[in-house]
């Protein structure tokens, strides 16, 4: 059964399939597919830009669960969007390939990217976060709603740790560790650029240390707080950040104004003008 796309109209099936035209899909039919880690871990060493990593990501198929999970949120849909297609992929990175500022998340939301095909959006915390990065100068909008509505960056790069969308929002230790080698290789391609790595929670702060473990002041690792900032010996700058979840925002554990405080502070620390 194929449902017309929200805002293209152009019909497609749930899950997508590669290179059918997807807004912003970066693989095609004859794209690699890994089907488990040591797949992964081989493909990922030997993609040459972010193009081409972001068309592998976006067709793994190496944990079982997450793709049982992720297809099957796909077809069931939540109601309130059962007139559209899912994507029902995993996600890759969005933003510059050139980033001065990296946002660290956890992974995509079962209704929000693992629908829209784009991370952080279609969901509650995705308003929350780009409603904060507009404030602060960093997109040129303060909405994400899906992968065709125009959302733009020159500055940043968003990545989860971990690509699909996972039951509960808990991926296995083992579905953490089979999807490293993605963003470890990401990591590679983007960091002579960037200068300030900010983590939504402490699921991405742990992902972050792993990444920069030859980069972390000695002896002990930092622990994860709001607002903490770690000078990194590359002179870069680790912050961490409350996840902008509907639970944080509703209890007030994380407010609008608190989000706002990190990304001007991590705008000013990776010297962007404004």
């Amino acid at each position: 059964m194929t449902l017309p796309h929200p805002r293209t109209g152009v019909p497609f099936e749930s899950p997508v399939p590669a290179g059918v035209g997807w807004p912003g899909d970066p693989a095609v039919p004859e794209t690699a597919v890994a089907v488990n880690p040591r797949q992964v871990a081989k493909l990922a060493a030997t993609v040459a830009d972010i193009d081409g990593l972001d068309a592998v990501v976006s067709v793994c198929r190496a944990c079982p669960r997450l793709v049982a999970w992720r297809e099957e949120v796909a077809v069931a849909k939540r109601r309130a969007f059962a007139s559209e297609p899912y994507w029902g992929r995993p996600i890759t990175g969005w933003g510059s390939p050139r980033p001065k500022i990296l946002v660290l998340g956890l992974a995509p939301a079962a209704h929000g990217g693992n629908r829209t095909g784009r991370v952080f959006t279609g969901d509650r915390s995705g308003d929350q976060l780009f409603a904060a990065l507009y404030r602060a100068g960093l997109v040129n909008q303060p909405t994400s709603v899906d992968a065709a509505d125009g959302l733009s960056t020159n500055d940043i790069r968003i990545v989860a740790a971990v690509r699909c969308a996972p039951p509960g929002n808990a991926p296995t230790p083992d579905e953490r560790s089979t999807c490293e080698p993605w963003l470890t290789r990401e990591w590679e391609l983007i960091a002579p650029s960037v200068r300030v790595i900010v983590t939504l929670g402490g699921f991405g702060w742990q992902s972050a240390l792993r990444l920069l473990a030859d980069d972390l002041p000695a002896p002990a690792k930092p622990k994860f707080g709001h607002g903490v900032v770690v000078e990194l010996p590359s002179g870069r700058q680790l912050i961490g950040c409350y996840h902008p979840s509907q639970q944080n925002m509703f209890t007030g554990r994380l407010t609008p104004a608190m989000l706002d405080d990190v990304f001007t502070d991590a705008k000013r620390r990776a010297g962007l003008p404004g």
